[in-house]
């Protein structure tokens, strides 16, 4: 799956998922919830850019 990077740094792994916010691990970047914001500095998903 690929992985997503906000601004600040964060990188989104599907693989772990996002336990700060009951993201189970498995969650693709595209079913987050609409209003999924990063845990570190709360930007927006349409802030993350797609990263190999």
């Amino acid at each position: 799956m690929k992985k997503y990077e906000c601004p600040c740094g964060y990188v989104y792994d599907p693989e772990e998922g996002d336990p700060t916010q009951g993201v189970a691990p498995g969650t693709a970047f595209e079913d987050l919830p609409d209003d999924w914001t990063c845990p570190q500095c709360q930007a927006g998903k349409d802030l993350f850019i797609e990263v190999e």
